[in-house]
């Protein structure tokens, strides 16, 4: 991407966007992060901005993604935690807002319990999945509308569907699958790469692949 362009993240001071904010700070890019709390914030970086508010609030989102060219989202319930209907809330205000600022794409990360189209989970990944909605049946239930919100938007979107994070530096050796999640962890470094290669990436445009350390 250009170095003028600005990236709008979401969710960048959590266990995983924490790690996203260290690889694009390693990549020299520019970008807005959304924050509730500033003091959550406990670094300094010339290309940085900071919006200070809530997700669910029209105000905060417009505050983030004007003069932005495209979005990251690694938004989770968060501490303390946010109403567990808050993805589908988030994505249709960050929808409206984008398609007000003409921006065109959007990376989100997600759980890998989203059904998507063409899905042949394994038996596995299946159970993992019915175990979610089974105990945090809203919070899975808002996650599958924001993928059924991005499948009827108009914008360049790609939905990473992931197995449990593991909070480390290192960047390993990962693999993509457009059906099944075939591994049992990702690499929160990995993540980063891969989430910030889709900005300039169409490989993935409009689709939710699994992505799992090898």
């Amino acid at each position: 991407m250009k170095s003028t362009e600005k990236i709008a993240i979401i969710g960048g001071t959590g266990k995983s966007g924490k790690y996203l904010v260290k690889s694009l700070i390693n990549k020299g890019m520019q970008f807005r992060l959304l924050v509730r709390n500033p003091k959550n914030i406990s670094f300094e970086y010339s290309g940085m901005e900071v919006a200070i508010g809530d997700i669910s609030d029209i105000n905060a989102v417009t505050q983030l993604l004007e003069g932005c060219t495209a979005v990251i989202s690694t938004l989770g319930l968060g501490i303390p935690p946010s109403s567990p209907d808050l993805f589908a809330k988030a994505t249709e205000l960050i929808l409206q807002t984008m398609s007000e600022y003409q921006i065109g794409r959007y990376v989100v990360a997600t759980g890998l319990n989203v059904d998507a189209d063409g899905d042949s989970k394994s038996g596995k990944t299946q159970l993992a999945t019915e175990w979610m909605k089974a105990n945090f049946p809203i919070s899975t239930a808002s996650r599958q509308e924001e993928y059924k919100m991005l499948v009827g938007s108009g914008i360049d979107w790609t939905l990473v569907r992931l197995p449990m994070i593991e909070q480390t530096d290192e960047v390993r050796e990962f693999q993509v699958d457009l059906t099944d999640c075939k591994g049992d962890k990702i690499s929160a470094s990995s993540l980063a790469a891969f989430l910030i290669e889709q900005l300039e990436s169409e490989q993935y445009n409009k689709k939710a692949p699994f992505i799992f350390d090898v």
